[in-house]
This record gives structure tokens, C-alpha cells and sequence, in this order.
């Protein structure tokens, strides 16, 4: 299995595993089989990866005075969308999908914690060189 199909199926799963949580915490949210809560977290996902992005620049500044809290309305209207797309997964109110939203922020944050600790480094973006060969005359300034 190529790293990027098992990174992707990592977080499928536990985008699928908080939107499970939240339909037994948060009351009202709730699906009406096993297909639709799956594929109600693979577009989740999805909105997550190309939409999220986008309404995260747009309302920059909002979310800078919000101090992040923005955030958590930006994730609530993502859920509350997924529910009015999916037929078979129910978010009734917004106040749900805050909670919701919530509930699945946090589950994510812990499940990808116990897949790679906080520890563990991150390799670097963009790939780092290595240094440059160092000529005792002095450093050379690459360009």
C-alpha cells in the first residue's frame, strides 16, 4: 500500500471515528446506516481538505480579532453542510453542528496523537537541503 492511500485511509478513519462520537454525544446528530456515516466523513474530509482552506483565508481577519474561535463556526457550517447533502446523516440545528463539530475536533486531535505521538518530528516542508560543503577560506553564498 503506497504511503499517501494509507495516509488517506488514516484519516478517513478517524474522521470517521469522531463523526461516530459525536452522533453519541452530541444529541440530534445521528445517521441512518453504516454507509452514510462513512461517506458523510469522506466528504467531511473532503470539504475539510478544499474548502476549509479557503474560508480559513477569506475570513483571516476574523479569525485573528476571534482569537481561533472562528474556527469552530467554520467547522459547525462544514457539518451542517455534509448533513444537508448526505440524506442518511442528520445534524438537525447548528447548535448541534457546533458541538458536533467540536466533539469532532477533539477526537480527531486525540486519535492522531495516539497515531504519532507529539514527539515524534514532523519531516520538514519543504525538504531540507543539506548544508552546504564549508571551505575552511571561508563560507561559500550560494544563489
Amino acid at each position: 500500500m503506497s504511503p499517501s492511500l494509507r495516509a488517506f485511509l488514516q484519516r478517513w478513519i478517524v474522521t470517521a471515528l469522531g463523526v461516530l462520537a459525536a452522533t453519541q454525544i452530541v444529541p440530534g446528530i445521528a445517521f441512518d446506516h453504516w454507509a452514510g456515516l462513512l461517506i458523510a466523513s469522506l466528504l467531511l474530509g473532503a470539504l475539510n481538505a478544499f474548502v476549509r482552506p479557503v474560508l480559513l483565508v477569506v475570513s483571516l481577519p476574523l479569525l485573528l480579532a476571534s482569537f481561533g474561535l472562528l474556527l469552530l463556526v467554520i467547522n459547525a457550517l462544514l457539518l451542517y453542510l455534509v448533513a444537508a447533502l448526505i440524506h442518511s446523516f442528520h445534524v438537525p440545528t447548528f447548535g448541534a453542528a457546533f458541538w458536533g463539530g467540536l466533539v469532532i475536533s477533539i477526537t480527531s486531535f486525540l486519535a492522531h496523537r495516539l497515531i504519532r505521538p507529539l514527539d515524534t518530528p514532523r519531516p520538514p516542508f519543504p525538504p531540507s537541503r543539506p548544508p552546504p560543503h564549508q571551505d575552511p577560506d571561508g563560507p561559500i553564498i550560494d544563489v
